[in-house]
């Protein structure tokens, strides 16, 4: 009873947190809808308003683009929390540039730009950017390791030709250097540096790529695209229409069968370390709850990747996110 009216306590005070978190963005959201108020913002902002702006700016953007790794970065330790949430808006401005150019060579441009900014943090001369400001005290506090920042870069980069991968292999591929690389450098932000935690991020990383993937389906077929591997849909005889139409045949469901059977391998692969991780490092590991999750709703309606109950968020997941926390388990 004692222990679960501590739960009880704990998950009141996540809450908490949770709310004041959006209640500090609050003003930041005002001012981007009041044109009037960004002039008087912008005219009296000065040296000490200015880190709390670019805080503000990366709260909001991994909150609206990436709202469970948002939930996840509340729970980490508060030493490591504004450098969690500095690496995920990085990830997502670099995420996003894909789907928000018209021209191939405009992205190119930008992950140029983004190259030159990890180069010039760790000259110690960031760019006047809110994701580059709070990125360069993250590398600063927690000597961040260079080459994984530039992996996701150089991948998202590839990325940008715009189709099909043309395996499951290649895809796991992609999921490594993005989704582990970003959990890499979330262990270094706690402080972990072990070969077992390496391993479960790796496989963590992959899971969380390839069940993106998944989930980023129905969007994507609207949009009259498949990126889903070439060579698991050829084996079950579906077309790419088949899931531009959003088809429910049994060759389509067994398609998203196995891609998701293997990002259950990958977590269950991860979960083989657990014995051996440090404790400290499970904090970074809390988005196998959001995996999970998503794995077990798709199995319960018989792999349908375009059923509408996989659009909709799960209302319980900040408490199943806590409780896993609370145990210090993933």
């Amino acid at each position: 009873m004692a222990s679960s009216i501590s739960s009880k306590h704990g998950f009141l005070a996540f809450k908490s947190s949770l709310y004041n978190c959006h209640k500090k963005i609050l003003p930041y959201v005002i001012c981007i809808q009041r044109p009037t108020e960004v002039k008087c913002l912008r005219a009296s902002t000065n040296s000490s308003t200015e880190p709390q702006h670019n805080e503000k700016y990366c709260i909001d953007m991994v909150r609206t683009r990436d709202y469970d790794g948002f939930l996840c970065s509340l729970l980490l330790p508060e030493a490591a929390r504004r450098s969690s949430l500095a690496l995920r808006a990085f990830n997502v401005e670099l995420a996003q540039v894909k789907d928000s150019v018209s021209q191939k060579t405009i992205g190119l441009m930008r992950m140029e730009f983004w190259k030159t900014a990890v180069e010039e943090i760790y000259r110690g001369n960031p760019p006047k950017q809110p994701v580059s400001a709070e990125l360069w005290k993250a590398v600063r506090k927690h000597s961040l390791t260079k080459r994984w920042l530039l992996r996701i870069i150089t991948e998202r980069e590839k990325d940008m030709e715009d189709r099909a991968y043309r395996n499951l292999q290649e895809l796991e591929s992609y999921a490594e250097n993005t989704q582990s690389s970003l959990l890499y450098l979330l262990l270094e932000s706690l402080g972990v540096k072990d070969v077992h935690a390496d391993h479960a991020a790796s496989h963590i990383g992959k899971a969380h790529g390839i069940v993106t993937c998944l989930r980023a389906t129905p969007y994507n077929s609207r949009r009259r695209k498949v990126y889903l591997p070439m060579d698991i849909c050829m084996l079950h005889g579906a077309s790419q229409e088949d899931f531009i139409r959003g088809s429910q045949e049994q060759s389509v469901r067994d398609v998203v069968y196995d891609i998701a059977s293997q990002a259950h391998i990958h977590l269950q692969h991860a979960r083989s370390f657990s014995k051996n991780v440090p404790a400290a490092a499970t904090p970074a590991f809390l988005l196998t709850v959001v995996l999970e999750d998503y794995l077990q709703r798709v199995r319960k309606v018989d792999f349908d990747v375009f059923h509408p109950s996989l659009q909709k968020r799960n209302p319980l997941l900040p408490l199943q996110l806590y409780l896993r926390s609370w145990k210090n388990k993933y």
